[in-house]
């Protein structure tokens, strides 16, 4: 087939009909690999520690931009979309196929890498497919399309694949089967999204395998470029440690949640905690990103950088508040979607300091390095989440992720937050 489309003339390629299913399965994998794992680990009474060194599967997202020449030159960006696709279906049902065996753990660790290295090549071939699929005014107009329908997969997978698990342990009294069946459905999900996309994803005129800019200039200059940046080192380190301390409390907020009382978790059920954290928790997450983006433009970034800040770390003292009291259901909704709701703001400001610095002609890939040095930021330590947490106990590590969120404030002294239109950024 060689058909070709700009959307102008083709209403059954109308970006209102791809863009919310891409993002969709965009945003799944994603929370699937990073957030549903925790708590399907945790049902199977896999330690803390290894639920913490679990942020190892991060790696393919911090790495992604090094394998995306290669997306641009071996065959088109739908195809590339399509066929991880595919691999994504095949990937969650395999899945769950070895969810019974005996080596579970191993084994389910293996395709989660398989699953994370599948989901950051389609994150690749989709952010590319939108710039070529759009023009510039489409582009703007769908940025905030493509942002609620990646935030409703985060809301599917988190909140209502947990909560579909949880409903059937207690339905089926079989907990094996019950996942089986929500990794399967998840795996069938995608091969619906590759049917659909297979027949109705456009065909762009400029979608064709062809020298990309990366490979046009040296890995090389392009880095060579980022570091040359005025105060580069305070801004690396800022980018590494500025959610330091979430990073610590990403893997472990989930485990103290479904952990019984008397290891020092609220002991809830496994939908309950897909109600409150993925739900509730990432409503209160997308109003805050919401709110955030709207101070940001109003009164700039280098105004609203520190109060924003200090709404991400503050409410991480929730977490110390609800393991010494321990308190009811209502309780925890209203902590949890406190938190959440901080994170989105103080978040935002930190995604729109990384668009500040992406900058001149190379500022898609700077933005790439940017991303890839935060997502190694949550990587590390995120994976000696669960030795601290075992070490201390639950109050005395969220007492330390407090501690934690002090280096994140201190490097805000040192980068650079004028305003970007004087500093060249487009």
């Amino acid at each position: 087939m060689n058909r070709q489309s700009n959307f102008t003339g083709a209403p059954e390629r109308h970006p209102w009909l791809f863009i919310p299913t891409l993002y969709f399965a965009e945003g799944l994998p994603y929370i699937i690999v990073n957030a549903v794992s925790v708590v399907l680990y945790k049902n199977f009474g896999v330690s803390n520690k290894v639920i913490g060194l679990t942020s190892i599967l991060m790696w393919p997202w911090v790495i992604k931009m090094l394998w995306a020449p290669f997306i641009d030159t071996h065959s088109t960006k739908r195809n590339w979309i399509i066929f991880m696709q595919v691999c994504l279906g095949a990937g969650l049902i395999m899945l769950a196929g070895v969810l019974q065996l005996s080596a579970f753990l191993l084994i389910s660790l293996i395709i989660f890498v398989l699953i994370a290295f599948f989901s950051a090549t389609h994150d690749i071939a989709i952010d590319g497919f939108y710039m070529l699929a759009l023009n510039k005014k489409q582009q703007a107009f769908y940025v905030g399309v493509r942002s609620t329908f990646y935030r409703i997969s985060v809301i599917f997978g988190s909140g209502l694949l947990v909560v579909l698990a949880g409903n059937l342990q207690k339905n089926l009294n079989n907990m094996v089967l019950s996942w089986q069946i929500v990794l399967a459905f998840a795996g069938f999900l995608f091969i619906i999204a590759f049917l659909f996309h297979r027949f109705y994803l456009p065909y762009p005129g400029t979608d064709i395998p062809g020298k990309s800019l990366v490979q046009r200039e040296s890995f090389v200059e392009i880095f060579v470029s980022y570091l040359k940046q005025k105060k580069i080192v305070p801004i690396i380190i800022f980018i590494l440690v500025y959610r330091l301390g979430e990073a610590v409390l990403e893997k472990m907020s989930p485990a103290f949640m479904l952990d019984k009382p008397e290891a020092g978790g609220l002991g809830l059920a496994t939908e309950t905690f897909g109600l409150v954290k993925g739900t509730v928790g990432v409503i209160s997450l997308t109003v805050g990103g919401l709110l955030g983006g709207w101070l940001i433009s109003k009164f700039g970034l280098k105004k609203c950088i520190w109060p924003m800040a200090l709404m991400l770390k503050l409410p991480d003292i929730v977490y110390v508040y609800m393991s010494i009291q321990k308190p009811g259901l209502f309780v925890i909704y209203i902590l949890v979607a406190f938190e959440q709701f901080g994170y989105g703001i103080g978040f935002t400001a930190f995604m729109v300091f990384l668009m500040y610095i992406a900058r001149g002609r190379y500022k898609t890939s700077h933005y790439a390095i940017s991303t890839g040095i935060m997502a190694l930021g949550m990587m590390i330590p995120g994976m000696l989440s669960g030795y601290l947490q075992t070490a201390l106990g639950y109050t005395k590590f969220f007492i330390m992720v407090l501690f934690l969120t002090i280096p994140g404030l201190i490097t805000l002294f040192f980068i650079p937050l004028d305003n970007p239109d004087e500093r060249g950024v487009q």
